[in-house]
């Protein structure tokens, strides 16, 4: 059988697809499998990392403002639309897939608008509890419609094709353990070990916050970090640590900056806590290991939806939840203290966020793409 898979942007769109390919691979060994994704987007660096093909077409989304630059923008979007229609409709022709799916991106509305009008099978599979745009245009044609959320049901208008299947992950996100993540990376078992993470694309404001947690965790050496300054903004974070703050040897001293962290799940097993936006995806990894966090949900997001997401989590116990406005250095690195000085605490927050986890996400999803390809 063969299976495309459409995803970009971000890893939260680009994770949980991999995760399916791969659940469907080790089921069907002999199947083929084709990732699109946009031009110049994390993707096509991310997807062939991951073993599969993937042929980039030209797509972007649309600015909501009316300055100048955004009109200028919206007009050259619409215009890659136009050709992202016939270049979908030459790939799908040429491999001819069983089924489409689609996890998120500006580059799921071409090709699943294309493979419905084709006549395939297609699916799209939404993480968050608030439909993107995308998700929005593409709902309306997919064969069904899969959501993270049992609340998300509502926003869609035919309820009868969405099923709840949890956000998928990973299978190092379940079977990874501290110990031997922590023997394989070099780190110490009594070493306090914080992982900080922001998005795949990196977060500036946050940046410089972590970056001031870094000093004050630099002078009274209570943890070290390691932290994904985003590929857009790992130079001015070191930029703003080394010119703004003065700092010259935080490596010598535990703090690890990375423009992204190829192996998360690895850091994130050998992590104590990690800290994070609140993403869907990141909380589906966050719970399939049972791991604590601190919780700081972006503002800029439609309809707050991360808070939502942090909510849920942090009222059940198992994270700490920080507005963005409240998270200043001082605030990330006392909170930080004060969870690593209480493991009794931290092992409470672990398994909270366990009890949460839906660990069948990939196999529900791998069902009913399978179940879709078969008719």
């Amino acid at each position: 059988m063969k299976f495309v898979f459409a995803c970009g942007g971000t890893a939260g769109h680009i994770n949980p697809a991999l995760s399916v390919a791969g659940r469907i691979r080790e089921l069907l060994p002999d199947s083929d499998f084709l990732f699109i994704g946009a031009e110049g987007k994390m993707e096509t660096e991310l997807v062939p990392r991951a073993g599969f093909e993937l042929p980039a077409i030209r797509v972007s989304g649309l600015y909501r403002s009316l300055s100048p630059e955004s009109i200028r923008h919206n007009l050259r979007a619409a215009r890659e639309l136009a050709g992202s229609f016939a270049a979908s409709r030459r790939i799908l022709r040429e491999f001819r897939p069983d089924a489409v799916i689609g996890t998120g991106g500006y580059v799921c509305y071409p090709v699943l608008r294309e493979a419905a009008r084709m006549g395939i099978p297609t699916c799209v599979h939404e993480s968050n509890a608030m439909p993107g745009l995308t998700t929005k245009l593409v709902a309306g044609r997919a064969d069904a419609i899969m959501v993270g959320f049992e609340s998300a049901k509502a926003n869609y208008r035919r309820s009868e094709r969405v099923r709840v299947t949890g956000t998928p992950v990973r299978s190092e996100f379940i079977t990874l353990e501290r110990d031997k993540s922590r023997r394989e990376l070099g780190i110490d078992e009594k070493t306090p070990l914080v992982v900080s993470v922001w998005g795949s694309l990196g977060a500036t404001e946050m940046n410089k916050t972590v970056a001031s947690a870094m000093a004050l965790a630099m002078e009274d050496g209570s943890y070290r970090m390691i932290h994904s300054a985003g590929q857009r903004g790992y130079e001015s974070m070191t930029a703003y640590m080394r010119d703004t703050l003065g700092l010259s040897d935080w490596e010598q001293k535990g703090m690890d900056v990375r423009p992204y962290l190829y192996n998360m799940a690895q850091l994130m097993a050998a992590a104590d806590i990690v800290i994070c936006r609140s993403g869907a995806s990141t909380l589906a990894e966050l719970t399939a290991m049972g791991k604590p966090c601190i919780l700081v949900p972006s503002p800029n997001v439609v309809n707050d939806h991360q808070m939502k997401n942090a909510m849920v989590l942090g009222e059940a116990g198992g994270a700490v939840v920080i507005a963005e406005k409240d998270a200043t250095a001082e605030k990330l690195h006392g909170t930080l203290r004060e969870l690593l000085a209480d493991p009794a605490r931290l092992e409470r927050m672990g398994s909270v966020m366990k009890s949460m986890s839906v660990e069948n996400a990939t196999d529900e999803i791998a069902s009913i793409v399978l179940s879709l390809a078969a008719k």
